[in-house]
């Protein structure tokens, strides 16, 4: 257990999805009183919450909905007095499917899906720090970090999406925005909020492992120096440190955790 974050308030959002729920986790094991506002619960995630006896509140909420927002806040003060931690991590992510190639490419994508990706993945994370925020200013302290990605250095290889040529998938270009756009607003808020004692950061974590198609592990692990996609956990030690007072001194910075994949 991180001694310095025992009984901080951590509001992940997102965080009933694939890596909000480690992130939660991570945070509720180092002493954190966690806070996952997501648009619905996870079953399975919520018998580990029991089983394992975390820490662990669960609400409800719309985060590109101001209105939303700020009723979870009033809630979430009345529940806990503070907001000590913040990680933006909401997203859209689109899992490989064939079906959605043609909604997915640039050349066809509709306003609405745009739209609606931007909405979740970076005006929730503006509305969210700036809301959340509110509270850290009349505080003068707190910490904000933002997930990235590796997608947010570099460009989508859209050829990983590919089995003998056609396309098998896509990585949407509102992800790649979204990311990119996602270490700006690090950098804003991390020179802006500094007269507040606030700190920003963000990491850019590269794939995960997670039973991918044979094909695409193969061209992957290609990609990256370390000849392999991220193992389960492995960024949850970076989260902790950035998130902590071992990193006190740590701001506007954008870690990148991709086995190398950004340098080649």
């Amino acid at each position: 257990m991180t001694k310095d974050l025992k009984n901080k308030v951590a509001i992940i959002t997102g965080g009933s999805g694939f890596l909000g729920m480690q992130f939660c986790k991570t945070l509720a094991e180092n002493g954190c009183l966690v806070v996952n506002i997501d648009k619905k619960k996870n079953k399975s995630f919520e018998k580990i919450i029991r089983l394992k006896k975390l820490k662990i509140k669960f609400f409800k909420c719309n985060i590109t909905n101001e209105k939303d927002l700020l009723n979870t806040k009033r809630k979430i003060i009345k529940s806990f007095n503070k907001i000590d931690i913040l990680i933006n991590n909401a997203c859209n992510d689109y899992k490989p499917n064939k079906k959605d190639i043609k909604k997915l490419k640039l050349e066809s994508l509709s306003n609405n899906v745009w739209q609606n990706d931007i909405d979740v993945g970076l005006t929730g994370s503006f509305l969210c720090t700036k809301i959340f925020g509110q509270t850290m200013i009349k505080q003068k302290k707190g910490v904000i970090l933002n997930i990235s990605s590796d997608l947010g250095i570099i460009s989508p290889n859209q050829n990983l999406y590919k089995v003998k040529g056609k396309e098998v998938s896509i990585k949407p270009v509102t992800y790649s925005i979204i990311k990119h756009a996602i270490i700006g607003l690090t950098k804003y808020t991390a020179t802006n909020w500094a007269e507040h004692n606030i700190r920003c950061n963000a990491i850019c974590p590269g794939g995960m492992f997670n039973n991918q198609d044979k094909n695409f592990l193969k061209k992957i692990k290609n990609l990256i120096p370390m000849n392999r996609m991220a193992k389960f956990k492995e960024f949850n030690s970076s989260i902790v440190y950035l998130v902590s007072d071992a990193s006190s001194y740590v701001n506007g910075h954008s870690l990148v955790i991709d086995g190398g994949r950004s340098i080649w």
